[in-house]
């Protein structure tokens, strides 16, 4: 999927698990640009330097800075308001946990999860 300039959009991906890097970077690597963090400090760092992704995948339990707090200071500051969210977590009850959050996320996945369907909501939150 390009962006209008025609090079590849980028995903920025937010994970502190290395076999879900590994993963993500094996089915999404050909189509977009991916820009891999391990967590949410690091994540806010990039994003400082003037970066813009076209989408945001998150994990949502990481130590120090979380998926949830990683995306709540996005939406707040407004210049990432209207990013796509895909949060992605191990956690079972992460329906009511997405509920609860005082923002909006585009799409949740639970882990483990279906490259297939993941792929279909980039696809669809992108164009």
């Amino acid at each position: 999927m390009e962006s209008k300039d025609g090079s590849k959009k980028t995903i920025l991906v937010v994970d502190d698990e290395p076999s879900i890097l590994k993963l993500l970077n094996f089915i999404l690597s050909a189509k977009y640009t991916l820009v891999i963090k391990t967590s949410g400090i690091e994540a806010i760092a990039w994003l400082e330097e003037g970066n813009d992704p076209d989408l945001i995948i998150s994990d949502l339990m990481m130590p120090y800075f979380d998926g949830s707090t990683l995306i709540k200071n996005l939406k707040i500051s407004g210049f990432y308001r209207n990013t796509p969210v895909i949060l992605l977590s191990g956690a079972d009850d992460l329906e009511d946990k997405v509920k609860e959050m005082p923002f909006k996320i585009d799409r949740f996945m639970e882990k483990p999860f279906n490259p297939t369907i993941l792929k279909s909501h980039i696809t669809e939150l992108l164009s």
